[in-house]
């Protein structure tokens, strides 16, 4: 089995691509080797590109898959350490009313960083890597980077949120 240092870097859609706008379809067979390549390959294109998270439609598949992956790196220097969680089919289920403002970018805006207001606490349900149902709470920057990153799921942009989408 290959593993994330063997994975090859896929290409990253860009702002204005179609695939960004639409709602990404459910995994249905999450241990399929199609998918388990595909969150090997998501993992090494956003390492490549210093990503704290990235989203399958954003490497051109229409599929309700992230990988959060919060790490210290030229892009997000003081950002936590963690290892990196393939989240598969992901739904938040529970948002804390207290928001925190906090500056993002994207691996599909290169060059836009702008503040946004997010819960400053989840909970999340997924799948696993190993298809095994998962809920874990999350707060800070994880729980930004996910929230994040199910929004690339449903066709929503970081700059869709701060009204910067289109200059």
């Amino acid at each position: 089995m290959s593993t994330v240092a063997d994975a090859p870097s896929l290409p990253i859609a860009q702002q204005g691509e179609a695939i960004l706008a639409q709602s990404a379809a459910v995994v249905t067979d999450p241990l399929h080797p199609d998918i388990q390549a595909l969150i090997r390959n998501m993992q090494a294109t956003m390492l490549a590109a210093n990503g704290v998270g990235i989203a399958a439609p954003q490497v051109f598949r229409s599929l309700r898959l992230i990988i959060v992956a919060s790490r210290p790196n030229p892009r997000y220097p003081d950002a936590p350490l963690m290892e990196a969680v393939a989240m598969i089919n992901p739904e938040i289920i529970w948002l804390s009313i207290e928001t925190c403002l906090g500056e993002e970018g994207c691996l599909s805006v290169p060059g836009r960083r702008a503040q946004v207001a997010r819960a400053e606490r989840l909970t999340v349900r997924y799948l696993n890597q190993q298809g095994e149902r998962v809920e874990a709470a999350y707060s800070g920057f994880v729980a930004r980077i996910i929230q994040h990153e199910m929004d690339h799921l449903n066709g929503i942009l970081f700059v869709d949120r701060v009204g910067i989408g289109s200059d």
